[in-house]
Order: C-alpha cells, then sequence, then structure tokens
C-alpha cells in the first residue's frame, strides 16, 4: 500500500511546498520518489547546486524546507531562522571523507598542506574532526575555499594537497587517484542530513509536509527492497558505475521509521547529537553561543506507519 495514498487528495488544495535539494547520497529516497511520481502534485523539489545554496535559498526564504545537515540547520537557527527537523534522512559512516595525495600517507602529513574544503559549517565540522585526529592545530594548514562544483577540476589541476568533500565527489576523486585517509565512521553521529522546516511556512502546507516525509520511506522501502535497481538509478544520476553507487550508499545510514521518532523526540537523539555539534561549531567561532534547542525537531510530519 502506498504511504502517501491518504494525503494525495488534500493535497492538492494546499499550499505548494518549495523543497530544496543538492546531490548527494542520503537523498537518494526522495530522488527515487520524484522518478516514480510518489510526490504529490503540491510539493515541488528545487534542485540547487550544493547544501551552501540549499541553506542560503531556505535563509532568503525562497524555499519553505530543505535537505541539510544538521550543523547548517544550527548555523541557519543562530542567524535567526525558525527552522525546525522534521525528518532524519541519513547518518553519515564513511560517505564524508578526507581524500589525499600519494605521498601523505598519515593525518600528521597534512602539515603545511592545501586543504581544499566547502565554505560552511559541515566543512568547518569535518576539517575539526580531521586535525583533532591529527592533532593539528588549525594554522598547521592552508585551507583552500572550494564548494563542490569546482571540487574535480581543482584537484585535476593539482590546486589542493587534499580534500574534505563527500559523495559522489568522493567516488570521483578516488578515480583521479585520490586515496581515504579519514572519513565520517571516525566521528559518529555528527554529520547527520536532515528535513529542515522553516517553521513560518508550515501553515496550509501540513499535508504537503506529510505526504514528503511519507514518500521518502516509500523511497527507503524501494532502497532496501530493490536494491539493484535503486543502485542502477542512482549511478545514472551521479554519472557514477553501479559498484561505486553501491559503495557509496554503504558510507550512509537511513534511520527506520521507529529509529526517526526516537531521534525527533523531546531529548532525543537528534538533541544529543545537536548539543556535541553545537558545541563544536562554538569552538569553530561559526556559532557564537551554544543552541539552545528549543523547538529543534517536530515529529507530527511521521506516518504513523509504514504500511
Amino acid at each position: 500500500m502506498s504511504l502517501v495514498v491518504p494525503w494525495w487528495a488534500g493535497c492538492s488544495q494546499a499550499a505548494a511546498l518549495k523543497v530544496g535539494i543538492h546531490p548527494w547520497v542520503g537523498y537518494e529516497t526522495l530522488e527515487l520518489a520524484h522518478e516514480f511520481k510518489w510526490l504529490p502534485p503540491g510539493v515541488e523539489l528545487v534542485r540547487t547546486a550544493d547544501l551552501s545554496a540549499s541553506a542560503q535559498a531556505l535563509q532568503n526564504g525562497h524555499l519553505d524546507a530543505a535537505c541539510l545537515t544538521l550543523d547548517e540547520v544550527l548555523h541557519l537557527r543562530s542567524e535567526g531562522v525558525p527552522v525546525t527537523v522534521g525528518l532524519v534522512f541519513d547518518v553519515s559512516a564513511g560517505a564524508d571523507a578526507l581524500l589525499v595525495r600519494p605521498g601523505i600517507e598519515r593525518l600528521a602529513d597534512l602539515s603545511g598542506k592545501r586543504i581544499g574544503v566547502e565554505p560552511g559549517p559541515l566543512g568547518v565540522l569535518m576539517l575539526g574532526g580531521v586535525l583533532d585526529a591529527a592533532g593539528l592545530p588549525a594554522s598547521a594548514v592552508r585551507v583552500v575555499d572550494m564548494p563542490p562544483e569546482r571540487q574535480l577540476a581543482a584537484w585535476q589541476g593539482n590546486a589542493v594537497d587534499a580534500m574534505v568533500c563527500y559523495e559522489p565527489n568522493a567516488t570521483l576523486l578516488q578515480r583521479e587517484g585520490a586515496r581515504l585517509l579519514f572519513d565520517s565512521r571516525q566521528m559518529p553521529d555528527t554529520i547527520l542530513d536532515v528535513l529542515a522546516v522553516r517553521l513560518d511556512r508550515v501553515s496550509g502546507r501540513e499535508e504537503n509536509l506529510m505526504a514528503l516525509v511519507s514518500a521518502h520511506f516509500r523511497g527507503l522501502k524501494h532502497l532496501q527492497g530493490n536494491r539493484q535497481d535503486a543502485v542502477y538509478r542512482m549511478a545514472q544520476r551521479q554519472g557514477i558505475t553501479a559498484r561505486e553507487a553501491g559503495q557509496a550508499l554503504a558510507g550512509v545510514f537511513f534511520p527506520t521509521l521507529e529509529a526517526n521518532r526516537q531521534y525527533l523526540a523531546p531529548a532525543g537523539r537528534l538533541t544529543t547529537s545537536a548539543s556535541k555539534v553545537s558545541a563544536l561549531l562554538v569552538r569553530a567561532g561559526l556559532l557564537g553561543k551554544t543552541d539552545a534547542l528549543d523547538k529543534l525537531s517536530n515529529a507530527s510530519w511521521l506516518p504513523r506507519d509504514e504500511n
């Protein structure tokens, strides 16, 4: 039975919901939902170049919701944007990574090297994890601002010695001889991808939000039950091989509906992760103070069951 059927009839009359999405393995559930036409007419996926562009569009009011990382949500909240989390898409467990050139064998070898990093909280968070593991101060490396769309060309042009990146760029750089030296498995429950919703744009869009979240779980069911088909479709979309797509998917954990309830519950797992991430961002100078975590999550858009 379709997860979204109960809401489809009402969605056509509701205000349209504009949702930002950028290329990332963890959002493949929504890509599948779009491809199979499981999203109702009242939900529009707005494609952006990268995480930063999605966050900026949400902040500017061009979007009602967006697929973002938890750190980006905390940054928006610090800027006064009334954002809450309505869904945890995935938890990165290897799909965010540091890739290095031959000759860099240990993290300590990064001293004096040029490291490409996407501007914004996620890049800073990952770089902080790398430097902590390396035992190096920030002053020991040369940080090069490197948006995702420039990373492959920068690597090919020898503009950096190492790159903090995520899929599909991690796979593309490894094709060019880059070697994995550090990834998000060494930062457990830190990099989470979530559905960020503007609370001031919810009114009149509740049914579309519920349909969107249900479509995610329908996409997840297809990904898990028809993995070969899902991997093939992902590979076609992201310009990588089916084998590479399978490896990328292995780098993320997709929480079930029940796990989402645990994440989004008051003082739940999301709050625990957000408290840790908020402290890290304060230390990095990206937040002036830790987030009070008030109205951080909203579980009301989750479906009642998975059938």
